[in-house]
């Protein structure tokens, strides 16, 4: 399989542990141990009775349980737990489509929710989220694209790296539109549950043929825990379960430990989380209108992460490198989300507050910089 470079990942692989200052990534501040352990009120010592035993293919029963009552309605054949919702992706695109199977995708979007079908043979159509228009999701123009018949359709709301979303209406008129188009919908809800200005959207289980991702790596502040699941027909789970027998077998029981932990407070970990991103949202916004010629900036509706287009700059991604290099800054340029990305960023807002305002301070002196404009704030 040809499969292409993840540029995203490559990006991170260079910066990401080498920086001071991170506001590049889309995910909310990680948790200490300490934190999450006063968040769900558990202590250490019981895991001292766990014995290091195999997991199961499709996940613990504890914690596919945990994740089916919040999900699915108890449904625990429609649930399998993943190495983040990356393993989902990856063995859905492998299993679900075959060569010549045409897929929609948001565009931007994140690479793997479209290469890895690319390499296994599918044909990718763009659907745009245009600059322009703020992003918002053209539903007319993914009607026009649908007519064609896909097998495949792909969202993901709040969007990454947008953080741009649709109205409860808006979702089941897309629903809708899979389901004329007799097309697979897609619902990666990676950013779903950390939402400003509406309440999350549910995940679309009433069209039979949905299939959803979620992680604990956005909205929850535990991207070291590596764990994700995904809500798939039961006939599907059966099929990725024997692809990963190849490539992961399982996931860690010391890990669904804490997962489980997660599940069990989810609504008490997001809603902190929540009250840290809205501040951080606030000072996001207020940098971005006291630049205006450095900057266009959309508000996101959900996730912690915005995709800001830079007026007058020579070469971003150059900047983005100078950033890192020579400020120890993480900003990731948008052309690791496509070419004709090259002047926009995915700026990232969910660290704490200290760094996103030394961040941005820092962002702005090389964005004046590489603009030729004095520097005098």
């Amino acid at each position: 399989m040809d499969i292409e470079i993840a540029l995203l990942e490559a990006w991170m692989r260079d910066y990401y542990h080498k920086v001071d200052h991170d506001i590049g990534s889309s995910g909310v501040r990680d948790l200490t141990m300490a934190e999450f352990r006063q968040l769900c009120g558990f202590e250490m010592s019981e895991l001292d009775s766990m014995v290091f035993h195999d997991s199961e293919s499709y996940g613990g029963s504890v914690l596919r349980g945990a994740l089916a009552d919040r999900w699915t309605g108890g449904d625990r054949d429609r649930m399998m737990v993943t190495h983040g919702s990356s393993e989902a992706i990856y063995l859905v695109m492998q299993l679900a489509l075959a060569p010549g199977d045409e897929i929609i995708v948001p565009t931007p979007a994140y690479q793997q929710l479209h290469d890895i079908a690319a390499a296994a043979g599918a044909r990718v159509t763009r659907w745009p989220l245009r600059s322009r228009d703020g992003f918002a999701a053209d539903l007319a123009e993914l009607r026009r694209l649908a007519a064609s018949g896909p097998k495949m359709i792909v969202v993901n709301f709040p969007h990454n790296p947008t953080g741009i979303s649709i109205t409860a209406g808006e979702q089941r008129e897309l629903v809708a539109i899979a389901a004329e188009a007799g097309a697979i919908l897609v619902w990666d809800h990676a950013f779903g549950e950390l939402t400003y200005t509406a309440d999350p959207l549910p995940l679309p289980l009433w069209y039979d043929r949905c299939i959803a991702f979620g992680t604990f790596s956005k909205s929850y502040g535990l991207a070291g825990l590596r764990v994700g699941w995904c809500v798939a027909p039961p006939q599907l789970l059966a099929r990725m379960a024997v692809l990963r027998d190849y490539i992961a077998l399982y996931v860690s029981p010391i890990l669904e430990f804490f997962a489980t932990q997660a599940v069990r407070n989810a609504d008490r970990i997001v809603a902190l989380q929540r009250e840290h991103a809205g501040r951080n949202l606030r000072l996001l916004s207020d940098w971005a209108a006291s630049v205006p010629e450095l900057v266009r900036f959309t508000p996101p509706a959900g996730g912690v992460a915005a995709f800001v287009e830079f007026h007058g700059q020579p070469d971003v991604v150059r900047s983005c490198r100078r950033l890192a290099e020579q400020h120890r800054v993480l900003l990731v340029p948008g052309a690791c989300f496509g070419p004709e990305y090259r002047n926009h960023a995915r700026l990232g807002f969910g660290g704490t507050a200290a760094e996103l305002t030394a961040g941005l301070s820092l962002l702005e002196q090389v964005l004046r910089s590489d603009a030729g404009m004095v520097v005098n704030r």
